[in-house]
């Protein structure tokens, strides 16, 4: 069974299917995807649920779908990913997330950030989760660093073509705590 994560104001647990036309809605708005290749329409919104959904199911882990305690409404994304690409850093696990515009500029990226790397550090026994984005994304590396990570120079995404104006993102670290 996959874990379900509880903070102080928020739940984190896996997304349902009945999650799906919040989650395309996030997926689909240009603001929140504005630091990815495009916005994703409905079936590729599902697709990506269902990729996670089979990444529960493989791993006992993955982005969990974030929910303010005792209210309706998908704040976001934020979880745990095996890396499924090559690059200098893998085989890894990413941290990740993606937060609703109504629910942006709160600290629920963060706070559902730390409960990800306390499960992550904690029950999964990583031993080490990275982080990356695009070097215009600074909300997002100013998370990482606020999280603690570390940069590690940057790499080129090799799931985007060769001059893609995306393609350059930084690379951030994080190890277990000793």
């Amino acid at each position: 069974m996959s874990a379900t994560l509880h903070t102080a104001r928020l739940l984190l647990r896996p997304l349902a299917e009945a999650d799906g036309p919040e989650l395309a809605a996030i997926n689909g708005d240009a603001g929140v995807m504005r630091h990815f290749p495009k916005p994703l329409d409905v079936a590729e919104s599902e697709a990506f649920r269902t990729r996670i959904a089979r990444h529960f199911a493989e791993h006992g882990y993955g982005f969990w779908g974030v929910f303010r305690q005792g209210m309706p409404g998908l704040v976001g994304l934020v979880g745990l990913l095996n890396i499924p690409w090559a690059a200098r850093f893998t085989p890894a696990v990413e941290i990740g997330w993606r937060i609703a515009p109504a629910h942006q500029r709160h600290g629920y990226a963060e706070e559902a950030a730390r409960a990800a790397l306390a499960e992550g550090f904690g029950r999964l026994g990583l031993t080490e989760i990275v982080a990356f984005t695009i070097p215009a994304n600074e909300p997002s590396w100013r998370l990482m660093e606020k999280l603690g990570m570390a940069r590690d120079g940057d790499f080129e995404h090799p799931n985007l073509p060769a001059g893609h104006a995306m393609r350059r993102h930084l690379l951030y670290r994080l190890r277990a705590p000793a």
